[in-house]
């Protein structure tokens, strides 16, 4: 049974699987997409993902919080000054999981982790539009106005 197992212990003691996800998200960062297991790379992208969330909102706190997590300076630099303003607008989803085939060695399943918007090949066929959110609500009508104009010319004609 699995009551209470929240996420994957990955088979390692928790100071060692907090320093490898720390060293693997900031290899992300560093370099926007790295090889990995499957396993690994889903608990990667639960790590990095609030990460990425904190840094859209530089503040000297978010910064804090960052740090304690990634422990490398030069990564969380990177990460305020260059990841946060290309992903600025997007509300979710940074990563992406590709799944490669087996490992030759061990046959684990292997997986390429990515930052979703620095692959060119993905986005080059589409042009970047910005998307608005719409409520589900009715907004206000546009023919409120039609109306009026076509009285005040039936009126003038009469």
């Amino acid at each position: 049974m699995r009551h209470g197992k929240k996420f994957n212990h990955l088979g390692r003691q928790t100071a060692h699987r907090k320093a490898m996800l720390a060293n693997m998200a900031c290899s992300l960062i560093e370099h926007k997409r790295i090889n990995t297991t499957v396993a690994k790379a889903k608990a990667l992208k639960q790590f990095v993902e609030p990460m990425i969330t904190k840094s859209k909102t530089d503040t000297t706190h978010n910064r804090r919080i960052v740090m304690s997590k990634l422990r490398q300076k030069d990564a969380v630099a990177e990460l305020f000054r260059d990841v946060a303003p290309k992903i600025g607008d997007r509300p979710g989803g940074y990563t992406r999981i590709i799944k490669l085939g087996n490992r030759l060695g061990d046959n684990a399943d292997m997986a390429m982790i990515e930052l979703v918007d620095y692959n060119e090949l993905y986005n080059a066929g589409k042009p970047e539009k910005k998307t608005t959110r719409r409520s589900r609500r009715g907004g206000k009508k546009a023919t409120t106005t039609a109306p009026v104009a076509e009285t005040k010319a039936s009126n003038e004609e009469e």
